[in-house]
């Protein structure tokens, strides 16, 4: 696990985060060529969103992305917690999130995080604190929290991956 993900192994309080809306992004948007689609199913009742396709780096390209754009109520919410959750599997690859806020203006800022997605189902916790900033000064102000991304990038391989339950999570210490 990177970018400090952790599983859960204390008592938690959640805010679900409504993931009806996830969308899928490509490189292509800026001249890349990678490939991908999204679908969404249920496990055992429970939504989930998957991405699979490939990533190419050709044409300064290099990443597919599901992307999910947060209301102002959820994020003046999220404020009030410790960091992202949410359930995950896919092909062992290494993945990240990325998180954007009203702060940043340039459409390659974020804020990352990094973990693999394994091929068992398991519950990634990546708290705010350990999301680095990238190509930005600005400190991450979870209050301005607009766009959560699932992201595949950097480098070419085949992306394969589902996604379930997404959750803004407390420590209940």
């Amino acid at each position: 696990m990177h970018g400090g993900g952790s599983e859960a192994t204390q008592p938690r309080e959640w805010l679900p985060i409504d993931a009806a809306r996830w969308r899928l992004v490509s490189d292509r948007v800026m001249g890349g060529v990678s490939s991908g689609g999204m679908r969404r199913t249920d496990r055992a009742g429970v939504p989930l969103t998957c991405l699979q396709g490939i990533v190419r780096t050709e044409n300064n390209g290099g990443f597919l992305q599901l992307a999910l754009d947060l209301g102002d109520e959820l994020a003046r919410q999220a404020k009030d917690y410790d960091g992202l959750a949410f359930d995950v599997a896919g092909n062992g690859e290494s993945y990240n999130v990325h998180l954007r806020t009203a702060d940043l203006w340039r459409p390659w800022q974020s804020y990352r995080a990094s973990f693999t997605a394994d091929p068992q189902w398991r519950r990634i916790e990546l708290p705010f604190a350990g999301f680095e900033p990238y190509r930005t000064d600005s400190a991450l102000r979870v209050d301005r929290l607009q766009r959560i991304g699932i992201v595949a990038i950097g480098r070419a391989f085949e992306a394969d991956i589902c996604v379930a339950a997404p959750a803004f999570y407390r420590a209940n210490d």
